[in-house]
């Protein structure tokens, strides 16, 4: 059904990063485990390293997978913008390139205990 507008729409987005006080929105995925329904939503400041993004708030999330605890972090294969990526786990989110809304996913080939029988 058609709708006429009676004057111009003005969209204001709210999830831009300057209303987000010094920190930025990542989503990670982890591929072929379907606990997970949609990406996971970290609200973490730029400067966070990718260890502590790792080691702290992710590591917690994942938890409850069963593979979680099998995860062995220097082998996970990581793509950002859906490209192979390589992240310097001793840099900050900011030096790895890592911008506001962006989405990781990690893949642990070998791992994949809850994807469905093909």
């Amino acid at each position: 059904m058609p709708v006429k507008s009676l004057k111009k729409y003005v969209g204001v987005p709210r999830d831009v990063v300057a209303n987000f006080h010094g920190k930025q929105v990542v989503y990670v995925s982890w591929d072929q485990h379907l606990l997970f329904a949609a990406p996971l939503m970290l609200c973490l400041p730029p400067q966070t390293t990718f260890r502590e993004l790792v080691d702290g708030p992710l590591a917690a999330l994942i938890a409850p997978d069963p593979d979680a605890a099998a995860v062995d972090w220097s082998t996970v294969q990581w793509l950002k913008a859906n490209q192979p990526w390589v992240p310097d786990f001793d840099r900050s989110l900011a030096d790895n390139g890592i911008v506001h809304k962006d989405q990781l996913r990690l893949s642990t080939p070998g791992l994949n205990s809850l994807r469905p029988a093909a």
